[in-house]
């Protein structure tokens, strides 16, 4: 399992006083070069890192040009040798992307500076809004709906605005030296298509049809060359997503990368696969976000307003994240059943795959997938055994648990 890219939110931590130090005299030393002056910053605030980067808030104190009040600093951390790829150049290559564009099409933070050198970047602070995991979490279901129906939009608007971005996003990575930049997931998605059977008949007891393998083969040339790709933040959970006044802007594209906009919009039916924050939506919603998103792609990819062109690739993109996120996820033989992340108020790993499991065999009995069903049908039953009858009930967030 990668775990990077699939424990959601990196567990928040106190930099040491060097590393603060550091980073702070580091973005100085960046922002005075690319300024040609002097300038001194102040009061840097902790906004929790990671084992990757440290990242805070600092105030510009001193500045011969108009810089904005505030801005927001992460210093990576070196690179391991043995890492798939590279954090820094991901969100370098991607920031690079997004400030290109006008402000009023930007969906992400504007990069202000960087170094690759000193590995850091220095970025617009979009402010202390509430984050999208902040609204689900909270006690109003009409925010939590608006943020996500919001976070659709802005989902759309990214696909839209960064329609053929490709050759600039490899030209971008190239420039950074980096070895490989391909999505990460992608990566896990075609390692899962190996493994998963063996570990699905040693921990469950279920086989794997060879009609399910040739079926997953198939909805893997998803992750191929296609014309309906587009930029993708990748890690588009609800904590990297920040509520705004004019609508919800990303923060973290560590694994920023180009792949076919239906692995993206899936998260809007199945919510957010890859994150610790993956509850159950109230019915009817999911239909309304992926109708917002629709609105917003049908300007570039006008054809995926038609269910018989756009639902098989959202179908082919969903199997694809029921399948990884069961690789991901699912306890191996002596490992106990637990949290999708331990120290976040998440979903217990069987629950979370039961769902998922009852949602891909009700899409598959609607769409006359008679095979898929049954198989998805044993799994439901497989996990329920193993794990109990608490594995069947998924709460919804806690926003809508009131209604």
């Amino acid at each position: 399992m990668s775990v990077e890219i699939t424990t959601g939110p990196p567990e928040v931590r106190i930099p040491a006083s060097t590393e603060v130090t550091d980073t702070v005299a580091t973005a100085e030393a960046v922002l005075s070069r690319r300024t040609g002056a002097a300038v001194r910053l102040a009061d840097a605030e902790d906004l929790g890192g990671s084992d990757r980067s440290v990242v805070m808030r600092v105030r510009v104190a001193e500045s011969p040009f108009e810089l904005p009040r505030t801005l927001v600093v992460k210093h990576y951390g070196a690179c391991p040798d043995s890492a798939r790829s590279d954090p820094f150049a991901h969100e370098a290559a991607s920031c690079q992307l997004s400030t290109a564009l006008p402000p009023e099409m930007r969906v992400g933070p504007e990069l202000i500076a960087h170094d690759v050198n000193e590995r850091v970047l220095v970025l617009e602070d979009l402010g202390r809004g509430s984050t999208l995991a902040d609204v689900l979490f909270a006690d109003d279901p009409r925010a939590a709906e608006r943020a996500l129906l919001a976070w659709a939009r802005a989902l759309g608007r990214l696909h839209t605005t960064m329609a053929g971005s490709e050759p600039d996003f490899d030209a971008l990575m190239r420039r950074l030296g980096t070895r490989s930049w391909t999505d990460p997931v992608a990566d896990d998605i075609l390692r899962s298509l190996s493994e998963l059977p063996d570990l699905l008949e040693q921990t469950l007891a279920v086989r794997t049809p060879p009609g399910i393998a040739e079926r997953l083969a198939d909805a893997s040339e998803l992750l191929g060359p296609s014309r309906y790709r587009s930029f993708s933040p990748s890690d588009i959970c609800p904590d990297n997503s920040l509520v705004t006044g004019t609508g919800v802007r990303f923060l973290d594209f560590e694994w920023g990368c180009v792949r076919d906009v239906a692995l993206d919009a899936a998260y809007l039916q199945y919510p957010f696969p890859s994150s610790w924050c993956s509850y159950a939506l109230p019915d009817n919603l999911a239909e309304s976000m992926l109708s917002t998103w629709r609105s917003e792609i049908v300007e570039v990819w006008p054809e995926l307003d038609d269910d018989e062109v756009l639902m098989p690739r959202l179908f082919d993109a969903q199997l694809l994240w029921v399948w990884v996120s069961t690789w991901w996820f699912l306890p191996r033989t002596g490992e106990t059943d637990r949290p999708i992340d331990l120290h976040m108020p998440s979903p217990r790993r069987s629950t979370a795959l039961v769902d998922r499991w009852r949602h891909l065999r009700a899409d598959a009995e609607s769409a006359g997938m008679t095979e898929l069903a049954e198989y998805a049908g044993r799994l439901v039953d497989a996990l329920v055994d193993r794990f109990g009858a608490g594995a069947l009930h998924l709460l919804p967030y806690p926003a809508f648990r009131n209604e």
